[in-house]
């Protein structure tokens, strides 16, 4: 059991009078026995002498407290949403080392108060848009406006299922920000692997009316890895790839070894991704300016697929491509790290 030793100046409101306490406390009684030993005592040149010491003492002391009040005052700032008042931190002791932390917490929570902000307005407008299509289409049967004709259906199931991509995203996304994602990794025939995600991938594209060929070419390659993350990864891939490509577009897929790395590259024949945007497309709700006119993905499907491969080890980019259009290189490590 830890001994807990007993803090007599815990009730002194004021850290100065703390300072001048100790000083008196000790300076003082030193003096005074040492007056006594000698056999006098100078009472008004001692008076004089500690007036003097409680002054310089208060006068040093207010810019020793002055960072903890100003954290003081800030802390109470942030307790009312405020997150943009800073502590001035210029002296090299541990009060300064504290106000620096202090300013670092604050700009973190600074940061994640945005970015909660813009998550829950991003995830408001992704919800509001199908749901809207929905009512309105729902509405137009009730009233006899349009009666449910295959068509109809069609629409409200292509956004029934937009709205269920959205929920199972912000579920994976809940998984990212509490680091809860563990990976189940078996040995992966990277060829085979690569054929059902295409195969699936042109059934989708097929039943959303995308008049779009695939071409894969894979080596014979084993990697490591969690087989239901990484076909999340590459069925977004190529979901974006046959979304942006014009009619009669090809999706290409190729994978080979470079160096210890497995590299797979997912190329289109679309507008491409301006160098500019390459990193942010990889950010939450960003969709760049290759959002197609039918309300495109949830923008979540890359941050994602960045999430995955990370987890893996490995890395993802736009890259330039040989050819008009996007190419998506995605590096996965041949063995477990």
């Amino acid at each position: 059991m830890r001994l807990k030793l007993p803090r007599p100046l815990d009730p002194v409101r004021s850290l100065k009078m703390k300072i001048i306490m100790v000083l008196l406390a000790g300076g003082g009684s030193g003096l005074i026995w040492f007056y006594l030993w000698l056999g006098w005592f100078p009472i008004w040149t001692g008076v004089t002498a500690t007036v003097i010491g409680v002054t310089i003492v208060q006068f040093l002391a207010r810019g020793m407290t002055s960072p903890l009040r100003e954290m003081t005052a800030a802390a109470r700032a942030m307790a009312q949403g405020d997150y943009d008042r800073r502590v001035r931190a210029t002296s090299a002791d541990e009060v300064g080392e504290l106000a620096t932390a202090f300013n670092q917490m604050a700009a973190d929570l600074a940061a994640a108060d945005r970015q909660r902000r813009e998550l829950i307005a991003n995830v408001s407008h992704e919800l509001r848009t199908p749901i809207t299509a929905l009512q309105g289409l729902l509405e137009n049967i009730v009233d006899g406006v349009a009666k449910a004709e295959p068509a109809m259906m069609q629409t409200a199931l292509a956004q029934t299922e937009r709205l269920g991509r959205l929920v199972t995203e912000l579920l994976d996304l809940s998984r990212v920000d509490a680091g809860v994602a563990p990976l189940i990794r078996h040995p992966i025939d990277v060829s085979s692997f690569l054929d059902d995600v295409v195969r699936e991938a042109e059934v989708n594209a097929a039943g959303a009316g995308r008049d779009v060929r695939f071409e894969v070419a894979a080596s014979r390659i084993v990697v490591p890895g969690d087989r239901e993350r990484l076909h999340q990864v590459f069925a977004n891939l190529l979901d974006n790839a046959a979304r942006h490509s014009p009619p009669g577009g090809t999706v290409e897929v190729r994978a080979g070894r470079r160096d210890d790395h497995l590299l797979v590259a997912v190329s289109d024949e679309g507008p491409g991704i301006p160098p500019a945007e390459r990193q942010r497309v990889f950010e939450r709700f960003t969709r760049g300016e290759r959002a197609s006119a039918d309300g495109g993905g949830t923008g979540l499907g890359l941050a994602i697929a960045r999430w995955v491969v990370q987890l893996h080890r490995g890395t993802i980019a736009v890259v330039d491509s040989v050819r008009p259009g996007c190419e998506i290189h995605v590096t996965l490590p041949l063995r477990a790290q």
